[in-house]
């Protein structure tokens, strides 16, 4: 007698409206995460006559543009703080922010061949290409801390809450991100805006002056650029000036939140489109 041969059928269907986040993948596939990211730090320096040099260069130099043109020739004040040691507390947090935008908006692009062949969490390609910058940040805080030494400033006991101003920099980059990235595959056009966004957002920063030219409530709306609470907090935390982020902070948290949920939310939607018009 012949036994019935049983057989499981899969279907698989495009996805309709919001679908679910299924964050969970990521930790499945970290180790996906893990190489990713170190692959795009081996090509960010790759056949480069400097390498890592370059975390130190851009940010050293603004900050003696900064120093030069703002500090010395506009007299813009510092918080009491040297000018040019002001300027490279907000640019090490600032590049690490600036770096990831540009680096995940164009990571989609630049992974098609990855994603038309293989499945895996398009997620992790915009959350890879913004870890790797962690490089550089560690590369240019060195920096930093060699010239508080020099000007004999020494970080407060807030510096360890600076991990926490830095994941709120991580999550604005990402936020924006996922949203540039994901238009970028539909548009490429996306790609000769993120240049001038990002020159807009530098002078929206309280980087070249402080936040403290802005009297309340307007300096607490002024959080609304989540890179506000981010740059006033890295000043705060190493160079313990009197203009702790407070109110501002919360503000600057809570744009992020929402700067990330939503792009989370779109990128999910879009993500069945990637692999079609990549």
């Amino acid at each position: 007698m012949k036994q019935a041969l049983s057989s499981t059928i899969t279907v698989i269907k495009p996805s309709r409206g919001w679908v679910p986040l299924k964050l969970r993948d990521l930790w499945e596939y970290r180790e996906l995460l893990y190489f990713l990211t170190w692959r795009d730090i081996k090509v960010r320096y790759k056949q480069t006559a400097l390498g890592a040099s370059w975390a130190i260069i851009q940010p050293f130099f603004t900050m003696v543009v900064f120093s030069l043109f703002f500090g010395r020739l506009a007299k813009i004040p510092s918080d009491g703080i040297p000018y040019p040691l002001f300027a490279f507390a907000a640019l090490v947090p600032w590049t690490f922010f600036a770096n990831g935008l540009s680096q995940s908006s164009n990571s989609l692009v630049g992974s098609a061949e990855l994603i038309t062949k293989v499945y895996f969490p398009r997620l992790i390609i915009p959350v890879a290409s913004i870890l790797s910058g962690l490089i550089d940040f560690v590369i240019a805080f060195a920096v930093f801390f060699l010239m508080a030494l020099y000007y004999g400033i020494y970080p407060t006991l807030s510096v360890i809450l600076l991990p926490l101003f830095l994941l709120l920099g991580f999550t604005t980059a990402l936020g924006v991100g996922l949203w540039l990235s994901a238009l970028n595959v539909r548009f490429r056009d996306v790609r000769y805006i993120i240049p001038f966004l990002t020159q807009f957002w530098l002078f929206a920063t309280p980087i070249a002056y402080p936040s403290s030219l802005l009297s309340e409530p307007w300096r607490t709306v002024y959080g609304i650029n989540p890179m506000v609470g981010v740059v006033e907090g890295f000043r705060w935390a190493l160079l313990g000036t009197d203009t702790a982020p407070g109110a501002m902070i919360i503000v600057s948290s809570l744009v992020a939140l929402c700067l990330l949920v939503s792009g989370v939310f779109y990128f999910k939607r879009v993500e069945k489109y990637f692999a079609d018009v990549i």
